[in-house]
């Protein structure tokens, strides 16, 4: 499993109303500079005045069929719920999924003593956590 896989499933099973900027771990940690200040920002900004952005165009090429259209120009989405969400994954193992939203992540991010979160921690820290093997089709 990838990042890419976690990511359809993730469009598929998801239930949640919100913003979410999606992480996959195979180890037992994941740094907190793998959300990038410019993503931390827009979810931040998302949760509080807005966040407006216009989707970028798709070029056009002749005779090329396969682009896909656009649902719309922009969006400016503000008092929305941000999330990180986290699937800490092992082969054969286990699939959890943990959704922390963004003020959390960043406020125990700021005072951690260590530049990484273990799964235990983003545990605790979470709002839903959702044990993918266990539940499946309910959350993701």
């Amino acid at each position: 499993m990838k990042e890419r896989d976690f990511q359809a499933e993730f469009g598929k099973r998801n239930l949640i109303i919100g913003v979410f900027e999606l992480k996959f771990c195979k180890g037992k940690s994941i740094r907190f500079d793998s959300v990038a200040e410019h993503q931390e920002a827009a979810l931040l900004a998302v949760e509080g005045d807005g966040l407006y952005h216009k989707i970028t165009d798709q070029p056009f090429l002749k005779d090329m069929n396969f682009q896909r259209k656009k649902p719309f120009d922009c969006f400016n989405l503000a008092g929305i719920p941000a999330y990180v969400v986290i699937m800490w994954w092992i082969p054969r193992k286990k699939k959890n999924v943990y959704y922390i939203p963004i003020n959390k992540w960043c406020c125990f991010r700021d005072k951690a003593d260590k530049k990484s979160i273990t799964e235990e921690k983003a545990a605790a820290i979470a709002m839903f956590t959702e044990d993918y093997m266990a539940k499946r089709g309910s959350v993701i």
